[in-house]
């Protein structure tokens, strides 16, 4: 069964978690009765596993993807960039996850390296890599896209973003995975404007857990460019880490309590965007992990993702 089967049928929930790069993290996630393993009691239609920055951890990746094969719970969906790759390379690796039984990818561009202004490798963009793998592979693999409410970053409007998901739709794509998005006027406006554009492909919206103060804010302004609505600044406002939330050994006296209430907020806040998005018709909920099974087990059991199935 493929994720498309799925998403013909009804709407999907799934999770993100992202490679390790040391082995105490490997065995957390992968070794018996770790996370992939208690994520699995909640029956997800998929798992995928990202890349690590800049395209690296590649093999912890396939590691991870590995045993989700292997366990034969769930689909294994890989992350794949054009950073740093060849177009023979490209072929080989992927190649090799169909030589390991995974035949799911979300094609992307790939946040750049610092530093970097361009892509280093044979493919520029993920409307390229779309149309290299259906030229090379046919259709062995089920290909999602990254699609993003408020435009990419790099991009120069929404509606130039729009365009270029349409043209991978046209490329041989086959479903949206949506970037981090808090703002659901924009997404309500996006997934409109998306659909007036002829983009039929169904949506599946990544979501974020707000558990941590400086995970968050880094999320939505390292690379994203996140508009932050008033409610989700008022929860940082009113929890606010003195000095701020980035320093190691802030000297404010209720470190600990504070966190425990943003996190509380922001749980709360991650369930009901999740109601918002459900109610916009979208075709699936799929939820960043973090590497963790207890916050996301309940904000899903919260929300009644689980109910999906």
């Amino acid at each position: 069964m493929s994720v498309m089967d799925i998403l013909d049928k009804r709407a999907a929930f799934s999770f993100e978690v992202f490679p390790p790069k040391t082995d105490v993290g490997m065995e957390k996630l992968c070794g018996k009765g770790g996370v992939l393993e208690q994520l699995y009691t909640l029956n997800p239609d998929y798992i995928s596993c990202t890349y690590g920055a800049g395209g690296t951890n590649v093999g912890k990746n396939l590691e991870v993807l590995d045993k989700i094969v292997k366990d034969g719970k769930t689909i294994g969906v890989t992350h794949f960039t054009c950073i740093g790759n060849t177009k023979e390379g490209i072929k080989e690796q992927l190649q090799t996850y169909l030589d390991h039984g995974i035949n799911h990818m979300l094609a992307l561009r790939g946040d750049l390296p610092f530093g970097w202004t361009g892509t280093g490798g044979d493919l520029h963009y993920a409307t390229e890599l779309v149309k290299f793998v259906r030229q090379e592979f046919g259709d062995k693999f089920t290909i999602a896209v990254a699609g993003s409410p408020e435009g990419h970053i790099a991009c120069r409007s929404l509606e130039a973003d729009i365009a270029f998901l349409k043209q991978k739709q046209d490329n041989g794509a086959d479903y949206i995975m949506t970037q981090l998005c808090w703002d659901m006027d924009q997404f309500r406006y996006w997934l409109d404007a998306i659909r007036a554009a002829g983009i039929w492909m169904p949506v599946d919206v990544g979501i974020m857990p707000i558990l941590d103060q400086a995970a968050t804010i880094n999320m939505a302004l390292s690379r994203n460019g996140c508009v932050m609505p008033r409610a989700l600044c008022e929860i940082i406002s009113k929890n606010w880490i003195f000095p701020n939330p980035f320093v190691k050994d802030p000297f404010d006296a209720d470190v600990e309590g504070k966190k425990a209430s943003f996190k509380a907020a922001g749980i709360e806040y991650t369930i009901n965007q999740i109601d918002e998005y459900r109610a916009c018709g979208i075709n699936g909920i799929h939820l960043y992990a973090l590497n963790k099974y207890d916050d996301v087990a309940y904000i899903a059991k919260a929300a009644g993702l689980l109910d999906l199935i």
